[in-house]
């Protein structure tokens, strides 16, 4: 590579924003990241039980805009697009990755017996579906249960970063007959070291997951990054 790699993070939420670009600057601080917030969407997904076609459009859209700034690899970080990312990067001329796509593949190393927690619950479904295919793929018989955190994320948009991490970690607490622990959302990862805590089941967070996996796909095509 000729010069630093650029990332576009794509956001639905600004609280997604902080937990990704740490990680990003941990695991890798070579890159330059560019972050595209576009709150509307998380807004109208939370009006319709399904994801719309005006919704899709928007996922494509802002995948080529990235492209456009001259993006090397693009990483969605809300979870309730899966499907239309999926369509998005099928048409894309850089790597796109989907918000839980590495975590699930590390949680299916660990074990069959699956527990997420999420607290943004139009995310849900999709995440469901996309960790049955995931497991499907890789002729595993891994089982999902969910488990909705309420009220932990209206406290992050309010600033009680506390409140939302103890109530996510209460939630790790009541787990039981499970192998791993997943965390939905990556606004959710700060809440990980206090779960960790109360639970001696091992626990993923999106982020770490999500940048570790990106930066493999960019380095390992062969091609110069542009400036």
């Amino acid at each position: 590579m000729t010069c630093k790699p650029r990332l576009a993070l794509i956001h639905a939420t600004r609280v997604a924003i902080d937990p990704i670009e740490t990680a990003a600057q941990r695991l890798w601080p070579e890159a330059e990241t560019i972050t595209i917030l576009e709150e509307g969407l998380s807004t109208d997904r939370q009006k319709d039980s399904d994801l719309s076609l005006e919704l899709w459009d928007r996922i494509i859209g802002l995948t080529r805009y990235a492209e456009d700034i001259r993006a090397d690899a693009i990483l969605f970080t809300c979870s309730a697009f899966g499907r239309a990312i999926e369509d998005a990067a099928e048409g894309a001329k850089v790597p796109v990755l989907k918000p839980n796509e590495a975590m699930f593949s590390e949680a299916l190393a660990i074990g069959p017996r699956v527990a997420m927690i999420y607290t943004f619950a139009p995310a849900a479904k999709g995440m469901e579906d996309e960790f049955r295919d995931a497991a499907k793929a890789l002729g595993s018989n891994a089982k999902l249960t969910s488990f909705c955190c309420d009220g932990a994320l209206a406290a992050k948009r309010l600033g009680d970063d506390a409140k939302h991490d103890t109530l996510i970690a209460e939630t790790a607490a009541s787990i039981v007959d499970a192998d791993v622990i997943l965390l939905a959302q990556f606004s959710m990862a700060d809440a990980a070291g206090l779960a960790r805590q109360k639970t001696a089941i091992p626990i993923l967070s999106s982020p770490d997951s999500a940048i570790l996996a990106i930066k493999h796909r960019v380095h390992s095509q062969e091609k110069d990054v542009a400036c």
